[in-house]
């Protein structure tokens, strides 16, 4: 499987890499999904940090939701849907899934801390992203979603 992070997939769809920014930038709390032990899911409040090519999670210590991705590293990232309807500015709905992986210290960690001086102590996890979808209304006739995996070109349904 290929390892993308947020750069690469910039890269790869410049356009839908812009919206999903915005989507996000527009609230600061949104909903993580991770899994229990015993597969189980379980969502829990996150904020979501795009930095110098990636996506990164900032989490406190031995929260349940970092040692659910210590555990199995999967997770799927909703954004705020916002009141009303959930189409913040018609942009839709965004969900980024992958995996995520703690940043042990060292010095990608110490370049975390110097940029966004989280409290101390903390766990920092990298992501590498497995699918992106945004879904939104065209049209107010149309559900239209965008899906995009790496190494795949970005698919577009439509559904009356």
């Amino acid at each position: 499987m290929t390892h993308v992070n947020w750069a690469a997939f910039t890269a790869a769809e410049p356009a839908l890499a812009a919206t999903v920014e915005r989507r996000f930038g527009a609230f600061r709390h949104h909903v993580l999904a991770t899994l229990r032990k015993d597969g189980s899911p379980r969502t829990s409040g996150m904020e979501a940090d795009f930095r110098d090519g990636g996506l990164w999670f900032g989490m406190m210590p031995d929260s349940l939701k970092a040692l659910d991705l210590r555990r199995d590293p999967r997770f799927a990232l909703q954004a705020n849907p916002g009141e009303g309807t959930g189409a913040a500015d018609g942009d839709g709905d965004v969900r980024i899934s992958g995996r995520a992986y703690e940043v042990e210290e060292g010095p990608t960690k110490a370049w975390y801390v110097k940029e966004v001086e989280p409290p101390q102590p903390f766990h920092l996890f990298r992501t590498e992203l497995t699918e992106v979808v945004r879904t939104r209304v065209e049209d107010e006739k149309y559900l239209v979603l965008e899906i995009w995996k790496p190494g795949e070109p970005l698919r577009t349904i439509r559904r009356a």
